[in-house]
């Protein structure tokens, strides 16, 4: 199973930038989706998670500090995940991981680094 991140980088405030995060090895639809976050010196918290594609509805939710400015997006005929980050502060400044949520096992990528200067 590999999880590959991309979208990654330095912006300014106020930029956007699309994070991409490919799966192989697992059939992605039947795995919850989720994007992370650790900024320097503190704890990894949760960003936004979008539910398996085996069920009629898709659902999406997203932390209260990205509400209205990210959007987790998910195509499984390509296997691959997205977040799309508008109006980018320097508070989202941090190493950004992908989650796929099984049943069984979870897996995570290897991260990318977001960094938003002032």
């Amino acid at each position: 199973v590999q999880l590959v991140e991309s979208g990654g980088g330095l912006v300014h405030r106020g930029d956007s930038l699309r994070l991409s995060c490919a799966t192989s090895g697992l059939a992605m639809r039947y795995y919850h989706m989720g994007w992370f976050r650790q900024a320097p010196g503190k704890e990894r918290e949760g960003v936004s998670c979008i539910s398996d594609a085996d069920h009629e509805t898709i659902t999406t939710i997203d932390a209260d500090s990205v509400k209205g400015r990210f959007t987790i997006s998910r195509d499984d005929a390509k296997n691959t995940v997205y977040l799309q980050m508008n109006n980018l502060e320097p508070e989202d400044t941090g190493v950004y991981y992908c989650y796929a949520f099984g049943t069984t096992k979870n897996y995570r990528d290897q991260g990318t680094q977001v960094t938003v200067s002032s």
